[in-house]
């Protein structure tokens, strides 16, 4: 009790880019661009149940990530994943599609980023799913171009 505790914290940031590429201020088309780990999912329905199936193939390894990737083969995943789920996106997705879809997904935790600038930090974050799996689908909303 007559002894002296002290406790320090060091609090590092670590650099973002992993490989010294510029990104602070670059709009998505330029990160899509530079960054070859982004995907954009170009379809005009079930745009969210796509990038959930690719994201998923991306984290587990699945050999048909990169046919998933190119937009090929997403069909039955998708139509499979919208049943399972009981999501309805003909009117689009928004908070509750987003928490059905991580009810239905709890092997995974489901954070979605807001994008105005490529920029992936708490401030920004849309949704996140109250899983606690360390599989995280990172996902980014871009409102100008609907990605």
């Amino acid at each position: 009790m007559s002894d002296r505790l002290e406790v320090r914290l060091d609090h590092i940031r670590t650099p973002a880019g992993n490989g010294g590429v510029r990104t602070k201020g670059r709009s998505l088309d330029v990160m899509i661009a530079i960054k070859k780990i982004i995907v954009t999912v170009k379809t005009a329905l079930n745009c969210l149940a796509y990038a959930l199936i690719i994201a998923m193939a991306h984290i587990n390894g699945d050999p048909k990530y990169q046919s998933y990737r190119d937009g090929k083969g997403l069909k039955i995943p998708v139509e499979d994943l919208l049943k399972a789920s009981g999501v309805d996106l003909s009117n689009g997705g928004v908070f509750e599609e987003f928490r059905q879809f991580q009810d239905h997904l709890s092997d995974y935790k489901i954070i979605v980023f807001v994008c105005l600038f490529v920029c992936l930090n708490s401030n920004r974050v849309m949704f996140s799913g109250n899983s606690c799996s360390a599989k995280k689908l990172l996902l980014l909303y871009d409102r100008d171009n609907e990605h």
